[in-house]
């Protein structure tokens, strides 16, 4: 569908993304409940300013680091993410290498394998996620079932625009979480091992190159690097961020 916004609005990209959310809840890629997530991280992207901040770049460091730095990176998707980033996904993928997985709350056999559909559209070579034969401990959503050789077993996973209860049951199980979540106050983002406090579409191309420059770099240098992150320090320099910018 094309767009109708005129370039030159000032919300063109924001209302964009709304248009392209709306038009992938129709065809029931998008669940409703996740355009209600999408205005509340909106809400908070208006807090930062709408642009990545010096403290969320480096954390985009630090995941791009645990990602070179792990054995089976997985990168997790939904219908938003689907919806608003398959291709910054799909490169972030391929660069590493690292494996995508459909993941949704609302599941169903058709929705799965409608977002696995949309994602060979975009250019994905091969998405998990049709095939559940895993299941996650310490959930009992629908969000437990899983591919075996992709986010069950991975070690390392990146996880952009995530339910809490699914974030915490991964890092119970010893994984390395990241997720991009605008809301600083989350579980979420209280509960993962990395948090980029960044909208998706910056976050992701962020986290890109990072990896691009990083790529080279010895592994005990990136060791280093995510061995003195802290990620609820991290948290509260977000928050005291918010709290303290001049809005006028």
């Amino acid at each position: 569908m094309k767009s109708k916004i005129p370039k030159d609005h000032p919300r063109h990209d924001s209302l964009v993304r709304r248009e392209r959310l709306a038009e992938l809840g129709k065809k029931g890629l998008v669940h409703e409940t996740g355009l209600i997530a999408h205005g509340r991280g909106e809400a908070f992207d208006y807090l930062l300013g709408e642009k990545t901040i010096p403290a969320s770049d480096h954390a985009e460091k630090v995941a791009a680091c645990y990602l070179l730095l792990a054995k089976n990176p997985v990168i997790s998707l939904n219908g938003n993410v689907v919806a608003l980033a398959p291709k910054e996904c799909i490169e972030l993928a391929e660069l590493l290498p690292a494996k995508l997985e459909v993941n949704v709350f609302h599941r169903t056999q058709k929705r799965v394998e409608a977002l696995v559909e949309e994602m060979k559209k975009a250019g994905a070579k091969e998405v998990l996620g049709a095939k559940a034969d895993a299941k996650l401990s310490y959930i009992s959503s629908e969000r437990a079932k899983c591919s075996k050789e992709g986010i069950y077993s991975s070690d390392v996973v990146l996880v952009p625009l995530e339910d809490g209860d699914r974030t915490e049951a991964l890092v119970k199980m010893g994984k390395r979480v990241s997720v991009i979540d605008l809301n600083p106050l989350s579980r979420t983002a209280r509960t993962a091992t990395v948090t980029v406090v960044d909208e998706l579409t910056r976050a992701l191309p962020n986290i890109k190159r990072w990896v691009e420059k990083l790529k080279g770099d010895d592994r005990e240098d990136l060791k280093g690097m995510v061995s003195g992150w802290d990620n609820k320090r991290y948290l509260k320099e977000v928050r005291k961020y918010i709290l303290t910018r001049n809005f006028e």
